[in-house]
């Protein structure tokens, strides 16, 4: 049992960090490129779609405390990412930070479920996409044909020319005698998410520059909205007055309205932060991690969390709360105003909003399987490097693959619920490493340090294991069942070809 809590050596993680050459990743990213990156993650299936989810199911007008609630946590967790990233720049993230310093078992277990957070975070943003973009079509009466556009077994209505799932429709409409089909295959989330590991494959440098122009043109999208939306505002107080109260809906149960609702509402949109693991996982292709590594990190947080809050209050400040649990809120709430081409500029941000999102938790997930792989925790096809590209080509084929059939097969928020409890583990163990690693080398050279330690660790611990807490059971059952399966690998193969356990070995004779 002791080789479950075998470490990997500190000289080790820093000479793979300083390691260059043909068979190693390009280090091609600055401060902007990781600060991109960070909001490309950020800001897409969460803002678009997932914010009006989380006031209408949750906590009404007063998502936006949830978003507060959940941008401290973040904050917690942000600094103590930051102080791992500058120190250990190393793609991997939570995982190679957990085997610095909880021990391989827990490096193991988190990496794992960093894998299976990835895979339906992606999946969750295809889908979310999916419905951008076929709404953005049908405006120009462009038709994919509707079956291929949602998952099997959901049913479509024809209504004002555009396809429609019936929580779309307005409220109390007859849909008798109404045209309708019913989904077989969402084809074009399954191809979405084709095109971005092809993108991935070709490299690293290329892939952050796409991105980079895409983050632009959607904070132009939520921009516009938002002076859009708070110019409507300021001439129709009124209507916000009525729109904001309550400002806190009267419970209805658990995590239904009221201050249950708030933190419920936080755990339920927190999948929206995963962009701070994704940066971090691209560490080892900074250009200078030491001190590009915190920027990128920290930027995020903050230009993200000032998003979130002032979308979310504009969009229940000009629609009621209740209408927003649909898969365009952003773009029912700018209809309001009359401004024809309002709501078409939302749709063209979220198509490209949305596919940031897409290619950056795809990148984060084949870096977490290219580390483990490495340290022989995963097969070796896993940590094969493109000799032109300098790409984990691999493994980003096969995740892309992979992930390309779970939007095309589940609803998005079946996804969604799937992702949150990865996110708040990765944050967990990150802060809990933080503080452990400053007992056992106090002196370590730290070019980043988290302050108030161990207070900010504790603070990012406690709040995240009380968001686990409040998430719904099949989340949690279904993360569990993953992790079963994580231990199967890792007993029958992982033990036999880590590269620690091995070390140690050659130590003891």
């Amino acid at each position: 049992m002791a080789k479950l809590g075998a470490i990997k050596p500190m000289s080790a993680l820093l000479s793979e960090a300083h390691t260059e050459g043909q068979h190693e990743l390009k280090r091609a990213l600055g401060p902007v490129n990781l600060i991109t990156l960070g909001i490309g993650a950020v800001i897409g299936a969460g803002i678009f779609v997932l914010t009006g989810q989380a006031a209408a199911i949750h906590a009404g007008p007063a998502v936006t405390l949830s978003f507060i609630v959940a941008g401290i946590t973040c904050a917690f967790a942000g600094l103590c990412y930051a102080e791992f990233a500058a120190l250990i720049p190393i793609a991997g993230s939570a995982y190679t930070y957990g085997y610095a310093t909880l021990g391989e078992f827990v490096a193991w277990m988190i990496g794992w479920d960093l894998v299976l957070e990835y895979a339906f975070g992606a999946a969750t943003v295809a889908s979310g996409w999916s419905g951008y973009l076929v709404s953005l079509l049908q405006d120009f009466h462009i038709y994919v044909p509707p079956q291929l556009t949602t998952t099997r077994g959901d049913v479509l209505y024809f209504y004002q020319a555009h396809w429609l799932p019936l929580s779309s429709l307005p409220m109390g409409i007859n849909t008798a005698g109404m045209r309708h089909v019913t989904g077989v295959f969402n084809l074009v989330a399954f191809v979405a998410i084709l095109a971005v590991t092809f993108i991935l494959v070709v490299g690293i440098e290329e892939s952050a520059n796409l991105n980079t122009a895409m983050v632009l043109i959607k904070l132009s999208a939520v921009g516009v909205f938002l002076v859009i939306g708070i110019a409507f505002l300021v001439h129709h107080p009124a209507l916000a007055k009525i729109n904001w109260h309550p400002y806190i809906p009267p419970s209805e149960g658990p995590g239904r309205f009221g201050l249950g609702g708030i933190t419920a509402g936080a755990a339920s949109i927190f999948f929206a932060y995963i962009g701070f693991d994704a940066v971090s996982t691209a560490a080892q292709e900074a250009k200078n991690p030491q001190r590009d590594m915190p920027i990128g990190i920290l930027g995020t947080l903050v230009v993200c969390t000032i998003l979130y809050i002032l979308v979310s209050a504009v969009m229940t400040g000009m629609v009621s709360y209740k209408t927003l649990n649909v898969a365009d809120p952003m773009a029912v709430a700018i209809d309001v105003t009359g401004i024809a081409w309002g709501s078409l500029l939302v749709k063209v941000g979220a198509v490209f909003g949305l596919a940031t999102v897409m290619l950056v938790m795809l990148l984060a997930q084949s870096r977490i399987f290219f580390s483990m792989s490495r340290d022989g925790l995963l097969w070796k096809w896993a940590g094969k490097i493109h000799p032109r590209f300098r790409t984990p080509y691999l493994s980003n084929l096969v995740v892309g693959v992979i992930v390309a059939f779970l939007p095309a097969l589940l609803p998005i928020d079946r996804l969604a619920e799937l992702v949150n409890m990865g996110t708040l583990l990765a944050f967990t163990i990150v802060c809990a490493g933080v503080w452990i690693l400053r007992r056992r080398m106090p002196n370590l050279a730290r070019p980043f340090k988290t302050p108030w330690v161990p207070l900010v660790p504790i603070c990012g611990i406690v709040t995240a294991l009380y968001l686990i807490w409040t998430l719904p059971a099949l989340t949690k059952e279904v993360v569990i069942a993953w992790l079963v399966v994580g231990l199967l690998i890792y007993f029958t193969y992982s033990v036999k070809h880590s590269k620690v356990q091995k070390a140690l070995g050659t130590e003891r004779k």
